[in-house]
């Protein structure tokens, strides 16, 4: 696989290099979405979902996550997209996003969703768009 990430920086699906205590200080305390996310249910979460870790390759410091809850058949929900805050502007949100289209193309998902109040042009830049046929999806739970 061709890297998307700047110099410096890596990504690795391995479950065994996440910090899960990073990932739910990030997520429980400065992510919009999951405020107060307990870290029993994140811990969960991760477990029950295909991990994507975003590594500054010095340090070996976790500085990124997304994760994707899949069949690896069918469909796939990107969320918990999260760059820390000491290295946003580098590419690593476009160069995750891209690395996660990537790896979940041979598995040939009819479709891969997301939602996000304010990374519109993010995921613009890899393939995503709006829904335009809003009308057949429903949702149970928060909208």
């Amino acid at each position: 696989m061709t890297s998307h990430f700047p110099d410096g920086y890596e990504m690795s699906t391995d479950p065994d290099r996440l910090d899960a205590a990073t990932i739910h200080r990030w997520l429980s305390e400065d992510a919009y979405w999951a405020l107060g996310r307990p870290r029993a249910k994140q811990d969960a979460a991760i477990a029950g979902s295909l991990n994507f870790g975003v590594y500054d390759i010095g340090s070996g410091a976790q500085v990124g996550y997304a994760r994707v809850v899949t069949d690896r058949a069918t469909f796939g929900w990107l969320c918990d997209v999260y760059i820390d805050p000491s290295v946003r502007g580098k590419g690593l949100g476009t160069a995750l996003a891209t690395t996660v289209r990537d790896e979940l193309a041979p598995f040939g998902l009819r479709r891969v969703l997301l939602a996000t109040a304010d990374a519109h042009a993010v995921y613009a830049k890899v393939g995503f768009a709006p829904l335009t046929t809003t009308e057949k999806w429903m949702t149970l739970g928060e909208q």
